[in-house]
């Protein structure tokens, strides 16, 4: 498995990937998930990918050469290098994966592998506004707003709830880049089928290139400090919460109080009682 996030904010885009695969805990691998598409500017553009490695390296590879039948304005088909817009580019994302999944979806079928594969991809185009999209196994997609700036594939469920906690559209790119590796943090601590090393890149609105790159394996001293660091303070937060107290009188914090629209739940104390 993978995990995978995709953050657009009003100063940039912040994209994080972890590297591992498996097939059984007999068989697990170091990939890449993370591929960097620039024409210093012009364009940059980020893609993440998760699911069946086959399929989305195939995707991948068809995306360098893959044409929409539609034609811009110089006469030439539309690719993801003469986009007008990040929303071109993505159409032709999600051509590749239609691409793929014509040619081997049935192979697929008759061996019992589903066509599992997803996509966070973002950039911008010169002329346009940033962009980030989510692109699904059918090829469709939807695209980031202010009400959800990021996008996660893969095991997303145990890094979410920081993303939730501390994104908006006006956080600081070097603040959306520590939370991307908390949220990376969280989920390498509960599922092993996310790991080392992983790949960051923040790119700064306008500019049209970046070179905040960086790969982060496990002796990166600042990823450390995140690991060490985020764990211990989770525990004191959670050492300073009160416990729960059942004496009513004891405590500014009572527990046992009457719930304004609910009744307590009520015991079943003989065979011929009902639930309802």
């Amino acid at each position: 498995m993978t995990y995978c996030v995709g953050i657009k904010l009003n100063a940039g885009l912040v994209f994080l990937s972890d590297s591992r695969t498996n097939a059984g805990v007999d068989h697990i691998s170091t990939f890449r998930k993370m591929i960097v598409y620039e024409q210093p500017g012009d364009r940059t553009m980020v893609l993440l990918s998760a699911g069946n490695l086959s399929i989305s390296q195939s995707v991948r590879e068809i995306l360098q050469v893959e044409e929409l039948k539609e034609r811009n304005a110089d006469g030439a088909p539309i690719t993801i290098w003469n986009a007008t817009s990040m929303f071109d580019a993505a159409r032709v994302l999600g051509a590749a994966v239609r691409h793929v999944y014509d040619r081997d979806a049935e192979s697929l079928k008759h061996a019992g592998v589903d066509f599992n594969v997803s996509f966070v991809f973002g950039g911008q185009v010169k002329g346009e506004a940033m962009r980030l999209f989510l692109v699904y196994s059918a090829g469709n997609f939807i695209e980031a707003t202010n009400e959800t700036p990021y996008f996660q594939i893969g095991e997303s469920k145990y890094g979410k709830p920081v993303l939730d906690r501390v994104l908006t559209p006006d956080t600081p790119l070097e603040e959306a880049a520590k939370c991307a590796l908390v949220s990376m943090d969280s989920t390498m601590k509960s599922n092993l089928s996310v790991g080392l090393p992983l790949d960051l890149v923040v790119y700064e609105a306008g500019r049209l290139q970046t070179d905040k790159i960086v790969c982060i394996d496990a002796d990166n001293p600042y990823y450390r400090m995140i690991h060490s660091g985020w764990g211990q303070k989770l525990r004191e937060v959670f050492d300073s919460l009160d416990d729960p107290v059942w004496d009513d009188a004891a405590t500014e914090h009572p527990l046992k109080m009457p719930a304004a629209r609910h009744a307590v739940l009520r015991k079943i104390t003989t065979p011929q009682e009902r639930l309802i």
